[in-house]
């Protein structure tokens, strides 16, 4: 791999991402590309925030959160990066001055909006790369059209009660990459598949599946290990248990067969 061009690091950087640059599989070549990154969040809740936390922790260059709601009591039991002194606030912004006290070296975009397809087409080409930690069918299937459509790569989780699951869709790079609607190819009937606001979910599955999708972004970012690309994790909490599925490109997709 050719050298990046800007491998010089301050002492306190040094310092701060030490334990990444120990690894092999990082050091200070991978470390640069964090720096460079830039990373979309979309929704800042449940899954946004360990995501983002651990994300900026990683010394991701620019985050990029785009949520359109605000703070509320209920939100505190999962949404981690948030406080209880900034109920009613936009948690565009809670979440920004979280990022900023955990490493003020990055760079944190906030976008109080609803991502409707306007703003899905102005806001994915300026990202590497997007994370989507929504919570409504609606915003998955218009995230997983065009992240194919723009040429980004889209890291996703979803959770509900006891449960997560994860995969990472790049299905603009081509075959044998599947695209979200090989997995869902239309979106389930309103109704069908309960909201956590109706249903629940315990705060700390969100916990982990955040985190899950935050390795797997640096695992992007960085071009290390297999990539969740083409498989489906699963996780059941209270069976402890986890279990993977193969996805395979439908040529009949209509969005990315053919």
């Amino acid at each position: 791999m050719d050298a990046l061009p800007d491998l010089d690091f301050t002492e306190d950087e040094l310092h701060r991402y030490s334990r990444h640059i120990l690894l092999g599989e990082v050091g200070a070549v991978g470390q640069a590309k964090l720096r460079q990154a830039r990373v979309l969040v979309v929704g800042a809740g449940g899954l946004g925030s360990p995501l983002a936390l651990y994300l900026a922790a990683a010394g991701i260059g620019t985050i990029g959160l785009i949520d359109h709601d605000t703070l509320e009591l209920s939100n505190l039991q999962r949404q981690v990066a948030h406080t209880t002194d900034r109920l009613g606030r936009p948690k565009v912004e809670s979440m920004a001055a979280s990022l900023a006290a955990l490493n003020p070296l990055t760079k944190v975009e906030t976008h109080l909006r609803r991502l409707d397809e306007a703003a899905a087409r102005d806001l994915i080409p300026r990202y590497d790369l997007v994370c989507d930690g929504t919570d409504n069918f609606p915003t998955r299937f218009l995230l997983g059209d065009l992240c194919h459509a723009l040429g980004r790569t889209l890291v996703s989780a979803a959770v509900l009660r006891f449960e997560g699951q994860l995969s990472t869709f790049k299905s603009h790079l081509g075959a044998p990459h599947p695209c979200h609607r090989c997995l869902h190819p239309e979106m389930p009937p309103d109704g069908l598949v309960p909201s956590c606001g109706e249903a629940g979910v315990l705060g700390a599955v969100t916990g982990v599946m955040g985190t899950l999708q935050a390795t797997e972004v640096l695992k992007e970012i960085l071009g290390i290990g297999e990539s969740m690309s083409g498989r489906l994790l699963l996780w059941d909490a209270l069976d402890a248990r986890f279990r993977t599925i193969r996805l395979r490109r439908d040529p009949a997709c209509p969005v990315c067969g053919g």
